[in-house]
């Protein structure tokens, strides 16, 4: 065997299955982690940006003061000109991708439709007033992130933006010049360094430096996830769950084993936390691609081949399933975050998945997703892809019902109305019908 833990599903220990499920959740949820993203939203209710500045000290090695949070237009200037060409045209394309998806989004979120004569029904959407967007910046340089929550935000129509993102290790409490170029080229002005978990709880709250938003959206560590699960017991909002990211490739005996395992690295050298599955009914293609991983691994920084290993023996690797109708069947258990599907039939194997918040087919890589594809990319983790939606311009909306009636569509429905309204105790309710001269006989 190779980098690769490997499981037949069939003999797999139960705990064993558990724990491969739970993956990184278990550690968002840990309860040391817990409480201390507990005290630390609650030094930042009670002392505001001060908390901000101590936790960046604390945590981040940054010793800044409150008026220096706030990146001002000469850092700006200066980050945006030291970036690449090739990064600046790779930046906007993405954005051009991803906004031309979220305009499609937008166009079908308000809707009206007669459902009966006279009869009309629907809704109207409308941007939240405010959001904050997270950008971490721990293991990496990660501008493509605040292109997959920052133009959705942009294309919905928010009016109010802030992008909170850590300082870059080793730069003096320099933000990342390519998330700013990206926070430039989609007008976002106001962007704050901080700490992830503090800058969360300041965008809750407010204070001086940060203004209080209505939702906070973005990836980060799990205790970034838990802060943002914290700060909901004080009215602001977020989307469960992005935490470490986790992928799923589903192969059979038509795969290269070559690409397979590209692909299995593909996300597994973001973290050690991360997830990074091989599922596949063939135990030839698992030891092939065990063997191509094993070379690629070689090929990799340390630092990313450290992570990559440990994504792939920890919380992943490969699971051998007796034909692929056992395979889907566990991947809408798991509900991965990235689903890629290199069978011989990618759109019938798709058409099994339940659960998933992404779903690649055929020659896709992970990669093509991330950046420039258009679709979301920030997801959600930890199974709540069962219930929960990557991120796009619907995430940054609101809807209100609306519908009317003609005179006779009122006359059909006032019997309706009227009964329950006696059966429910609410007198003035059926009052309501028999003023306009509907009695619902």
């Amino acid at each position: 065997m190779g980098a690769m833990t490997r499981h037949l599903l069939s003999d797999i220990d139960p705990r064993e299955l558990e724990r491969i499920l739970r993956r990184s959740s278990e550690t968002i949820f840990e309860p040391k982690l817990v409480e201390s993203v507990r005290q630390i939203v609650e030094d930042v209710e009670l002392r505001g940006d001060a908390a901000v500045c101590d936790a960046l000290a604390r945590f981040d090695g940054f010793d800044l003061h409150p008026e220096q949070l706030r990146v001002t237009p000469a850092q700006f200037d200066a980050a945006v000109a030291s970036v690449p060409s090739a990064v600046v045209d790779a930046i906007r394309l993405a954005i051009a991708n991803s906004r031309a998806f979220n305009e499609r989004v937008l166009r079908h979120a308000s809707w009206r439709e007669e459902i009966g004569p006279g009869h009309m029904v629907g809704e109207a959407a409308s941007p939240i007033d405010s959001a904050g967007l997270f950008v971490p910046s721990g293991k990496g340089s990660f501008p493509s992130v605040l292109v997959q929550i920052g133009t959705p935000a942009v294309v919905a129509g928010i009016r109010e933006l802030t992008v909170v993102v850590p300082p870059m290790s080793g730069r003096d409490g320099a933000v990342d010049p390519a998330v700013l170029l990206v926070a430039r080229e989609l007008g976002i002005e106001r962007v704050i360094r901080s700490n992830g978990p503090a800058g969360i709880a300041a965008l809750a709250f407010g204070t001086e430096v940060f203004p209080r938003v209505s939702r906070v959206v973005g990836p980060g560590s799990p205790a970034v996830a838990a802060a943002q699960i914290r700060v909901q017991l004080y009215g602001c909002s977020t989307v469960m769950l992005f935490g470490p990211t986790e992928s799923i490739v589903v192969a059979d005996d038509s795969a290269d084993p070559k690409i397979v395992a590209a692909d299995v690295l593909n996300e597994a050298e973001h973290g050690g936390d991360s997830a990074a599955l091989l599922v596949t009914p063939s135990v030839s293609l698992a030891d092939a691609v065990d063997v191509e991983i094993d070379q690629q691994l070689g090929q990799l920084p340390e630092w990313r081949r450290d992570f990559a290993r440990t994504a792939i023996s920890h919380f992943g690797g490969a699971i051998i399933t007796g034909d692929l109708e056992e395979s889907a069947a566990f991947v809408n258990e798991y509900a991965p975050e990235h689903l890629l599907v290199a069978t011989a039939d990618p759109q019938e194997f798709a058409s099994r998945i339940e659960h998933a918040a992404e779903i690649l087919l055929g020659d896709t890589p992970f990669s093509a997703g991330n950046y420039v594809l258009g679709v979301p990319a920030t997801l959600p983790t930890g199974g709540f892809a069962r219930q929960a939606s990557g991120v796009t311009a619907r995430t940054f909306l609101k809807t209100s019902s609306i519908a009317q009636t003609t005179r006779e569509a009122l006359e059909r429905l006032a019997p309706g109305i009227i009964a329950l309204a006696e059966h429910e105790g609410f007198p003035a309710h059926a009052a309501a019908l028999r003023a306009r001269g509907l009695t619902g006989d």
